[in-house]
């Protein structure tokens, strides 16, 4: 719920903070105060379009911000809106710079505002059509869940049987490219994943063979005969003399490492021959190596993985028929559960369309509209995850009038009493609800009906209401009163809650129009009372 709304430089709000509770919320003042400038606010915060004549003269921007309190997690949300002269409106979610779409989004999640207003979800096709189905209840819901679990189960079908090979020609090309990638892999003989490493130190050795082993030639020569002569004559020239016994080990020991290097010397390049015919094999081996790899993987492990990865993908084509043959008999199957649950929903949507006209039909009688009438129509429609039908809330205002889709009625305050109605009966709505102009044209009696039935729908959301009635505001649990004046030679808006005898105060200005009476005094005090005890009886049931 709302708990807390700032703004600044609205229109005549210069800087205006309102704390919020549960409940209802009623909002009064006098005509030209500023009311409907709080509407606007909440309106700006959920998306709606902003307008920079609304920014106060002498101000380069407004700003609206509003916390939202989930009462039954404690988690917040807050939903900010900037306003400039020039340039384009900024929205921020959480702090958090955000598109006015992304505003919209979470808005309607959580206000909903019935009046002359965009932001009222229950003027949508789609949410009038799932309003009628949480009114009718299991009957509706069970077959819309059937049919929502069908289309899906045909969605993933349809995207299984692409998956398989798509049509005939597609799948042709793949089989023959998949077979003509396995049998190259194939080919090569891939037995060594490091068969590359192997092959690249061969060339290396083959490609220079003369040179090689006349170097190690060389290298040999030079140890066996110079090398070996001068280390044994040191060795010996040591020999016997304790002081340098040390020294005289360690030529002996270079004296043996240099006959074992020799010998290796000698092995090594008796080991190398010049094998022209070898060397192209390699090369050739080794080009058809970088091929594959290429074309299929980094290494030659990656290499031998593609090749299993399409030898599974063949398997699968090859029984493509089976399998689509299969997959095309459930995909039947589901698609006649579907079109029976979107049967049997709109049976259930025709049979209970009715019904909930028929309930919402007395609350706009109570609400002085003694002629109205309230109707439900369900067309066939194209056929979605929602069903096969369209469904439109039509209101017929006055008699002799035709019905008309809710959008189009005329009068902001009647569209604003059928809402209400409407939002009695149907009780599923964002935690927050907000009406303007909803005691327009009425009085008296009406008006207390009015207040009742706002009472009604606060136990299960909060309710912020704008009304020139007392007898509206007398059925709130928390009354807000806009006031302007002078301030510094300019015109500025305030809002207070009021309560006790200020509230009476308000009241009598409501009811009396100028000044207060006596008379207009002790009506409001029973107003009041009046409310309290509708609103304990529908608390703790009648005395």
């Amino acid at each position: 719920m709302l708990t807390e709304l700032h703004v600044a430089d609205l229109g005549i709000v210069a800087d205006l903070t309102l704390v919020l509770e549960r409940g209802l919320t009623a909002i009064t003042g006098e005509t030209g105060a500023g009311k409907t400038l709080l509407v606007e606010a909440v309106e700006l915060l959920v998306g709606g379009r902003a307008d920079t004549t609304l920014v106060r003269d002498g101000a380069s921007e407004a700003r609206v911000e509003g916390r939202f309190v989930d009462v039954g997690t404690g988690d917040e949300v807050v939903l900010a809106r900037v306003v400039p002269l020039d340039g384009r409106s900024r929205a921020y979610v959480d702090g958090r710079l955000a598109t006015v779409g992304e505003l919209t989004e979470v808005g309607a999640r959580l206000v909903d505002l019935h009046g002359q207003h965009a932001h009222q979800s229950l003027l949508a096709a789609a949410v009038q059509r799932a309003a009628l189905d949480r009114f009718i209840g299991p009957p509706a819901t069970e077959p819309l869940a059937a049919h929502r679990a069908a289309r899906a189960e045909i969605r993933r079908i349809d995207s299984e049987l692409a998956a398989l090979g798509g049509d005939d020609r597609a799948r042709a090309r793949e089989l023959d490219l998949l077979r003509f990638q396995i049998g190259e892999v194939d080919a090569a003989g891939l037995d060594d994943a490091s068969e590359d490493v192997a092959l690249e130190a061969e060339e290396a050795l083959l490609a220079d063979a003369l040179a090689h082993r006349e170097a190690l030639a060389a290298a040999y020569g030079a140890i066996e005969g110079p090398a070996l002569d001068s280390v044994g004559a040191a060795a010996a020239a040591l020999a016997g003399r304790g002081p340098f016994a040390d020294l005289a080990e360690r030529l002996r020991a270079a004296q043996a490492e240099l006959a074992e290097l020799g010998r290796e010397l000698r092995v090594a390049r008796d080991s190398v021959e010049d094998d022209p015919q070898r060397l192209e094999e390699v090369r050739a081996r080794r080009a058809l190596l970088r091929e594959l790899t290429r074309k299929y993987g980094e290494t030659l492990a990656d290499v031998r993985a593609y090749a299993d990865d399409a030898r599974r993908r063949l398997a699968e084509l090859e029984s493509y028929e089976a399998r689509a043959a299969e997959l095309d008999q459930v995909r039947e199957v589901t698609r006649a559960q579907a079109v029976d649950a979107a049967a049997a929903l709109s049976r259930a949507r025709l049979a209970g369309a009715g019904s909930l006209a028929e309930a919402v039909t007395p609350h706009l009688r109570d609400l002085a509209m003694p002629a109205a009438a309230f109707e439900v129509v369900v067309e066939p429609g194209e056929p979605s995850d929602d069903g096969a039908d369209r469904v439109t809330f039509l209101i017929s205002a006055n008699p002799g009038e035709p019905p008309r889709p809710l959008g189009k009625v005329a009068s902001g305050g009647e569209l604003s009493r059928a809402m209400l109605a409407a939002r009695v009966v149907l009780s599923e709505a964002p935690p927050t609800l907000v009406f303007d102009e909803v005691d327009a044209g009425i009085g008296g009696e009406a008006g207390a009906a009015v207040g009742r039935l706002l009472a009604d729908l606060a136990g299960a959301h909060q309710v912020l209401v704008v009304t020139h009635l007392a007898q509206v505001a007398a059925y709130a649990d928390a009354q807000v009163v806009v006031e302007k004046r002078e301030q510094g030679k300019r015109t500025v808006a305030s809002a207070e809650t009021v309560a006790g005898e200020e509230r009476v105060h308000e009241l009598s200005r409501m009811l009396a129009g100028v000044g207060e009476s006596a008379h207009a005094r002790s009506h409001a005090a029973e107003l009041l009372d009046a409310g309290e005890s509708f609103k304990r009886a529908r608390t703790h049931g009648p005395a």
